[in-house]
């Protein structure tokens, strides 16, 4: 891909056409490859069990396997796949970072699920470890709020069973590569 070079040194010098140029070139470069590095980021999820009956990179492929065998469409199985993408860069709010790098790509159930997940897996164990359990229950109002008990209950939380029958990566790149093919929704932020 040809680069044509902005003159400015500072965003606030730049003219409207280099913005023009620049961003419009940035972007087409950078959206290119996003669903081949979220698939490099998920296999960063391979290794250590961390206790659990399988490591984060199964945890994920089962997740989506359940819910693509659950008939859940495109957008909530590539969630469903990417649900945990943030786990390993930020485990006190992966929920929220996951959302971040979704939330642009699918449709509205999905973002707000995702965005939500860490509250609503927590009604199967959190009274156990000494929280509220029913601590989704503030979200109650919310249009998501079934999809979001059928993410967790039917599929995030019963995802550690090293038995179960999980389709491969391979199953879950087209509709990887449909879904982060689509032009991204809102622009820039920080």
């Amino acid at each position: 891909m040809a680069t044509t070079n902005g003159t400015f040194t500072r965003m606030d010098d730049a003219t409207p056409e280099e913005l023009a140029v620049v961003i419009s070139e940035a972007q087409l470069h950078l959206n290119d490859r996003v669903a081949d590095r979220l698939l490099e980021q998920l296999d960063t999820l391979k290794g250590p069990t961390l206790g659990y009956q399988v490591d984060r990179y199964e945890h994920s492929l089962q997740t989506a396997t359940r819910a693509l065998r659950d008939g859940a469409g495109t957008d909530m199985v590539v969630t469903a796949l990417f649900h945990d993408i943030g786990d390993a860069l930020a485990p006190a709010n992966h929920s929220e970072l996951a959302a971040a790098i979704l939330s642009p790509y699918v449709d509205e159930e999905a973002a707000w699920v995702v965005r939500h997940h860490g509250v609503f897996q927590g009604y199967h164990y959190w009274h156990k470890i000494g929280f509220d359990r029913d601590a989704r229950e503030r979200y109650r109002g919310s249009p998501h709020f079934d999809a979001a008990v059928r993410f967790c209950g039917e599929w995030d939380q019963q995802a550690f069973d090293p038995a179960y029958d999980t389709l491969p990566i391979e199953a879950f790149e087209p509709m990887v590569r449909e879904v982060f093919a689509r032009p991204a929704s809102g622009f820039g932020g920080d």
